[in-house]
């Protein structure tokens, strides 16, 4: 086959590390992609924004299966340029990803068809947002309605910082057209699980469980972010809960969205808090997860390619996905300035000698190539990764790594997969 991978980013870098071992992959063409990704395949230049010039250069390419890698083409309709063209991709069409194109449609479909959620109130104006506050318990979940890479979801305490982030998101427009709507949800305690799932609209292949850390620091603390680590083990999710999220939450999400005229193909993550009174699903994306995509690929034992191929013919009912019962760790290293704006151009070292590392592989996630030499090039700069038999050596593998790498203004998290390691030591 021959594969083209759209994006740039850590999940893009990730995916073409896996894609790149199956023995199916003939050629493997990443667009735009990065310098990690410049290692595993040809990169060429490309526009994720230009629709029918990603189409263009898929038949140029000869390109037998396309994997997109994030949101944004997916919401602008991607899947159905392909379609038209005849062309076989891995994604779901315009209509279908506004699962996660829109919050409000989510919210409005998870009540609909009866997908356990925290309560919420849908606001279409300022106006709107500041009477709902009046009948809140705090603190409360606000949110953008539109795609704001990952930084549209923010937790008031107080009904000053609400009004304040409603002020960002509806008057200053901080987040452009993004923050027009907003979510007033429900504040729930609990562990986030990011539980994702490959279909064909009718077949269902859940990936290996894993877990997020979107806060910026440790301890959960600071502003949200598209993610600063995650982690995949065995110990996160039991059966009893695997056949629970999948009976009480993904059919009914399948089955809801086929009943709506809006059937779905390709990664859909579900975004969920593990509360005293069971699952609640927080969002959708419309994709992998990033950074949880790195970990489980690090997992995966299975050809991903042949799943992928699979699930863009309709035929994933014949596919497995087999898992390493070893754990995997990712850790994100970030620019000066994220989650705002983050300091670009800054040198990185270290990455030969990370990389030596047995069961490690650096992610490129925000880089880019200046002098031969390569700098950083966005505020999630790379995901460091590492694979051992158990989720405490995993962990140990990882911070070993990122003490090989640097950069000027770099941070990252010190605690990825407490919680994990935290199990492990109750259940011991």
């Amino acid at each position: 086959m021959n594969v083209l991978v759209l994006g740039s980013g850590g999940r893009e870098h990730a995916l073409a590390w896996k894609l790149k071992q199956s023995p199916r992959v003939k050629k493997l063409v990443c667009a735009p992609g990065n310098p990690g990704m410049a290692r595993l395949g040809e990169c060429v230049a490309a526009d994720l924004a230009d629709l029918k010039g990603l189409a263009d250069l898929a038949e140029k390419l000869k390109a037998d299966l396309t994997v997109v890698g994030p949101e944004a083409p997916l919401v602008a309709g991607i899947a159905d340029e392909f379609a038209r063209c005849q062309l076989p991709l891995v994604g779901p069409s315009r209509a279908a990803a506004e699962l996660e194109g829109s919050k409000v449609f989510a919210k409005e479909f998870m009540k609909r068809h009866h997908i356990p959620t925290p309560d919420f109130t849908a606001c279409a104006d300022h106006g709107d947002a500041y009477v709902a506050l009046c009948a809140v318990e705090w603190p409360v979940v606000i949110k953008a309605d539109g795609l704001a890479a990952g930084k549209g979801v923010r937790i008031a305490e107080t009904p000053d910082e609400a009004t304040a982030i409603i002020e960002a998101f509806m008057e200053k427009h901080e987040l452009g057209a993004a923050g027009d709507r907003v979510v007033i949800e429900e504040y729930l305690e609990g562990e986030e699980l990011s539980f994702i799932v490959l279909t064909d609209g009718k077949a269902v292949l859940p990936w290996a469980a894993s877990q997020d850390h979107k806060r910026l620091q440790d301890d959960d603390r600071g502003p949200n972010t598209g993610g600063m680590g995650a982690y995949s083990d065995e110990g996160i999710v039991d059966a009893g809960l695997r056949e629970q999220l999948l009976g009480e939450i993904v059919e009914p999400t399948i089955k809801g969205l086929q009943a709506d005229g809006r059937p779905y193909q390709g990664f859909l993550y579900f975004g969920l808090m593990l509360t005293r009174d069971g699952p609640r699903v927080l969002e959708f994306n419309c994709r992998m997860g990033d950074p949880e995509c790195q970990p489980l690929v690090a997992r995966l034992e299975s050809d991903l390619a042949e799943a992928l191929a699979k699930t863009a013919a309709g035929e994933l009912a014949s596919a497995r996905l087999d898992w390493s019962s070893d754990a995997a760790v990712c850790v994100v290293l970030a620019s000066a300035g994220y989650p705002g704006k983050p300091e670009t151009g800054k040198l990185i070292s270290g990455l030969a000698e990370a990389e030596k590392l047995a069961g490690v592989t650096v992610f490129h996630a925000g880089t880019r190539l200046e002098g031969g030499r390569v700098v950083t090039a966005g505020g999630r700069a790379l995901g460091v990764t590492a694979r051992a038999a158990d989720l405490r050596a995993a962990v140990d593998r990882v911070y070993a790594a990122v003490e090989k790498l640097h950069f000027e203004g770099m941070h990252f998290r010190r605690d990825i997969a407490a919680r994990g390691l935290q199990k492990l030591q109750a259940r011991r």
